[in-house]
């Protein structure tokens, strides 16, 4: 069995071909990634949490869900950082179907994402009585990178990395702002949080549910250039940012938990 888990892991990691560029960036931080597993467990099926239990162990959809991000510093899987597998960034002002085109023919540069994610997902579909914990961990977390704004940024600027600014006084960046510090300057621990995302968010559960991933990627890329064109105005209260983001950014996160258990719902049926 380990040889059969090592064959497939090695067909994925060939499978992803390399961007133009490589940098250590996370996604939604530490917190989020576990907020987007927690909504994401509350909603599978019974036949579906006992798979990913089985392979994770109870909860470890939770517990594992920064692994990816965390093993950066590792010797491990490095084609996850060096083929960036972690996010798929555009050029600014693109049309809808260009957006939507992305999930079907892959960017040549900018990212590998949706490419990573496909594989990963038919990599499980045609393992699932022995799925490799590793594969399943990259699944999980990189479901949550999709729906990070900054993780489908601009290509020139790094994602955000470049933009820099000022957050209460202290020096940052738009992509860090984005990964973590909306998510901290609300308080909650992941668990409140993603309870109070369910609550907030369940009259559109349905819609998340039924809506394409095209139509979910065109909203995420909209909310990006929306950020992009704010920065070009905001007048450095920091107050302000969280009071105009921090719902959008909220939003995301229920869709990435709702959509991970739309998937993992779907793999083991």
């Amino acid at each position: 069995m380990k040889s059969i888990h090592n064959r497939t892991l090695l067909s994925l990691l060939l499978v992803v071909c390399a961007c133009a560029y490589a940098m250590p960036v996370l996604s939604w931080g530490q917190e989020g990634h576990r907020i987007i597993a927690k909504i994401a467990y509350d909603n599978l099926t019974r036949r579906a949490r006992r798979a990913v239990d089985q392979t994770l162990g109870d909860h470890g959809i939770i517990y594992w869900a920064n692994w990816p991000d965390e093993i950066k510093s590792d010797t491990i899987y490095t084609e996850s950082i060096r083929d960036g597998w972690h996010y798929q960034d555009f050029p600014p002002g693109l049309t809808d179907a260009e957006v939507a085109d992305a999930l079907v023919h892959y960017p040549a540069e900018g990212g590998n994402l949706y490419r990573a994610l496909d594989s990963i997902k038919s990599e499980i579909i045609n393992h699932k009585s022995e799925t490799n914990p590793h594969t399943l961990r990259f699944l999980i977390h990189l479901s949550g990178d999709r729906y990070c704004p900054m993780h489908m940024a601009h290509m020139d600027d790094k994602g955000g990395n470049a933009v820099k600014m000022k957050w209460f006084g202290r020096d940052t960046n738009l992509h860090s702002v984005w990964d973590e510090k909306l998510i901290s300057s609300q308080g909650y621990s992941y668990t409140e949080y993603a309870d109070m995302l369910e609550r907030a968010y369940a009259d559109r559960k349905r819609e998340i549910e039924q809506a394409s991933d095209a139509d979910l990627l065109i909203y995420s890329y909209h909310i990006t250039e929306e950020i992009y064109r704010y920065q070009q105005t905001w007048d450095g209260n920091s107050w302000h940012y969280v009071y105009r983001w921090h719902e959008p950014m909220e939003f995301q996160l229920y869709i990435a938990g709702i959509r991970l258990a739309k998937v993992l719902n779907e793999i083991y049926k």
